[in-house]
């Protein structure tokens, strides 16, 4: 379990205003931080842009999300984009699950020292306090990439595997792909602001 905060208006709004919004909303981690109040009004300020909305445990459980995707999947389909309310490892169930789907996260989620229970194995999250995975097709570059790069690539991989580690996929280049074909690829072209890790643990 994990801590996360709802990220600011600023940076959440300009990406999902006046589109049609499917809504994940996980609740696993309440018992150490999860913003139940700050997140029902956020969603409440969406009005008529939302669709429909998943209320679940446990967000980060690849097989529990896949049913709630077949239940909703009429909503799912009319959906411009999909915001998730959870963690980072949630964020990153849900887009591998609909990888031909835009899908946002509304959280930052926090660092926390000590054992923080189970969490799914095929994803991490780095708690960076600063969430990248709105720019990045639902890939963390800070967990996943080596050199923790956050402004692409970083031209020394070898057919789609890092340079660093040549057994591990480049994740840059999987990003890549992903907003390509999302037709997203002007994304890449955003050039990010420096990491602030004065909210995340050193790397």
């Amino acid at each position: 379990m994990l801590a996360v905060q709802i990220k600011p208006d600023e940076e959440i709004l300009p990406l999902i205003s006046s589109k049609r919004i499917f809504v994940f909303e996980c609740l696993g981690c309440r018992d150490v931080h999860y913003p139940v109040q700050r997140a029902g009004e956020f969603i409440d300020g969406l009005k008529q842009q939302v669709l429909g909305k998943a209320t679940l445990d446990y967000l980060c459980h690849r097989e529990f999300v896949q049913e709630y995707i077949r239940a909703y999947a009429d909503q799912l389909e009319k959906a411009e984009v999909v915001l998730v309310l959870s963690c980072g490892v949630g964020v990153q169930v849900v887009c591998s699950l609909l990888e031909d789907r835009t899908v946002y996260t509304g959280c930052d989620t926090l660092h926390l020292n000590g054992f923080q229970g189970l969490t799914a194995k095929e994803y991490d999250c780095e708690q960076c306090g600063e969430c990248y995975l709105n720019y990045t097709g639902g890939m963390c570059p800070v967990a996943l990439c080596s050199k923790h790069l956050l402004n692409g690539p970083c031209g020394g991989s070898q057919q789609g595997k890092c340079e660093v580690d040549p057994d591990m996929p480049c994740v840059w280049q999987q990003i890549v792909d992903r907003l390509i074909k999302l037709g997203r690829g002007d994304v890449l072209e955003r050039l990010g602001a420096p990491k602030n890790w004065n909210v995340s643990p050193a790397p």
